[in-house]
């Protein structure tokens, strides 16, 4: 189990891998569903902007930023914990613990964020994605905890 401090620090390169991965496939998945790469990003600032938010499609810096700002923060939060409590087993170096790591972080994300939130609380993209788009999506995220998993492992002996 990492300390904390490692675990931020390695957690800050995780959520960015997994914030960016993550947000292409909303942006890949929300220009085909709704015509707009934009939809399902916008549709994260609900919590500060209502339903309107998932009813917004262009760009904006009302919608757009919060909705990305939002949505990197939750995946550095959980790519925090990822470090912190996965992190023997990342610092193993196994291509196949890691990704097994990633994978249960983020079904326990999912799990946590559908289930466990109340709907108010919930990340907002549903509203404009199908469920098979979601689960590329939380694919995404997990294919970017593993990959900043292993880039802030590299120069490790």
């Amino acid at each position: 189990m990492e300390n904390w401090n490692t675990a931020l620090q390695r957690g800050l390169i995780s959520g960015t891998a997994s914030s960016l991965i993550s947000t292409a496939a909303l942006a890949a998945l929300g220009k085909k569903e709704t015509g707009s790469p934009y939809a399902a990003t916008n549709a994260v600032s609900h919590y500060i902007h209502g339903d309107k938010a998932a009813r917004h499609d262009e760009p904006s810096m009302r919608y757009t930023v919060p909705g990305y700002l939002i949505h990197h923060a939750s995946a550095t939060f959980w790519s925090v914990l990822f470090e912190r409590f996965l992190g023997g087993v990342l610092d193993r170096k196994s291509p196949v613990g890691t990704l097994a790591s990633a994978a249960a972080t983020t079904a326990f994300a999912a799990f946590a964020d559908y289930k466990l939130t109340p709907r108010r609380l919930q990340p907002g993209y549903e509203k404009r994605l199908s469920k098979q788009s979601l689960a590329v999506v939380y694919g995404g995220f997990a294919l970017g905890l593993a990959i900043g998993a292993m880039m802030s492992r590299r120069d490790q002996v």
